[in-house]
């Protein structure tokens, strides 16, 4: 079997890239390439041209947003070699949560925005911040009344996740890129300090904010200094 499998790559190297396609084409037809095409009973083609003809719309970015979140658990969770994903079933404020076996440490993961599919600095966001700092919308996606206070409860609150992880894939192109910092050293809103201002600048290297190591991050929130990032 093995001679036969190096014979077929050997005869497909001597083919033409039209040629190779006729023939994965003839594959496809009886191999499928991920099991949602079972689920949703179509075929993968069919289901990413659906997604493309939405590429500036929510459809769209919330794939993105959604490719971050997986991008966090295989790219980040896997390579912590002292954390385990202990994250509940459950609808919360936070993506995840990891473990070391002494504490818990819950996770929200966000993409970093964009405008025009391009990387949207933070003074576009607002004019309090500096242009050289990117910016992340951090707020639910789905908004709501709370009966009891008739309050939005979009906006997150402070103390509902640790940390705060920004995939930087919009600037970076990479989904592995990953920008940290502390839950409640995030800027409030004005005149609701217990709430998160939806855009918060992020600095594109490390600093004394914002770091691309998840440990070091887990450092400073188990340091409890009360501060907030700068902009």
């Amino acid at each position: 079997m093995d001679k036969k499998i190096e014979e077929i790559k050997r005869l497909l190297e001597g083919c033409s890239v039209p040629q190779r396609k006729l023939i994965f084409m003839e594959l496809r037809k009886e191999f499928s390439i991920h099991p949602i095409e079972e689920k949703l009973k179509t075929q993968a083609e069919i289901i990413l041209s659906a997604i493309n003809k939405d590429a500036s719309g929510l459809t769209y970015r919330m794939l993105r947003g959604v490719i971050a979140e997986a991008a966090f658990e295989i790219e980040v969770i896997s390579t912590l070699s002292e954390w385990r994903n202990v994250t509940p079933e459950g609808d919360f404020p936070f993506d995840y949560v990891l473990s070391n076996g002494i504490q818990g440490v819950s996770v929200q993961v966000k993409l970093q925005r964009s405008k025009n599919l391009n990387p949207m600095t933070a003074n576009q966001a607002s004019r309090k911040f500096s242009k050289e700092l990117f910016v992340v919308e951090t707020q639910k996606t789905r908004g709501g009344i709370d009966i009891a206070t008739k309050e939005d409860t979009r906006p997150y609150r402070f103390n509902e996740f640790d940390i705060l992880a920004v995939s930087m894939q919009p600037s970076t192109g990479k989904w592995m890129s990953f920008m940290y910092t502390v839950g409640n050293w995030l800027i409030p809103q004005e005149g609701h300090p217990k709430k998160m201002y939806k855009f918060q600048p992020v600095s594109p290297i490390p600093n004394n904010d914002w770091t691309d190591n998840f440990e070091t991050c887990v450092k400073w929130l188990n340091q409890n200094l009360e501060k907030k990032i700068k902009f």
